[in-house]
């Protein structure tokens, strides 16, 4: 199930929440729709790896458990807060790189993966709620650099 909230005129946020589900496609497909195309797909990969965390790490896939996320653009820039009801993520903590692979990137392995790709996709990464909600922000202007993902 999921419940959609779209923005009131004199509050520019809107809300969307469902129960814990890996089955993501019309949810990003929401959260996407008013972005510029040319970004959608870079921040398609972003916003999955942020819902996929929140719903498995997070809420550990328990249909009773809910994620919530709230959205909004506002001056070139696209915020997205998604909150889970789980115990909360350690974000001081980080997952050691033992070695860098052959391409000279850093090897992550299961560990820092999700982590990584939050920090390469989104302008703004931060946790607030004792690690349940994660706050992502991307600014898109002129200047903004070309996607990653085409």
């Amino acid at each position: 199930m999921v419940a959609l909230s779209p923005p009131p005129l004199e509050h520019r946020w809107g809300s969307l929440s469902f129960v814990s589900t890996l089955y993501l496609c019309p949810i990003l497909d929401c959260l996407l729709s008013n972005v510029p195309r040319r970004w959608r797909a870079e921040l398609r990969l972003g916003l999955q790896e942020a819902l996929v965390n929140a719903v498995k790490h997070g809420n550990r896939l328990d249909p009773n458990k809910v994620i919530a996320v709230r959205y909004t653009a506002i001056a070139g820039k696209y915020w997205w807060v998604i909150a889970d009801e789980g115990n909360g993520f350690d974000f001081t903590h980080r997952c050691q790189v033992p070695c860098i692979d052959e391409r000279g990137y850093p090897d992550l392995g299961d560990c820092g993966r999700g982590l990584h790709i939050l920090h390469q996709i989104f302008d703004e990464v931060h946790w607030a709620n004792d690690g349940r909600e994660l706050h992502l922000c991307k600014q898109m202007s002129r200047w903004s650099r070309l996607p990653l993902v085409s």
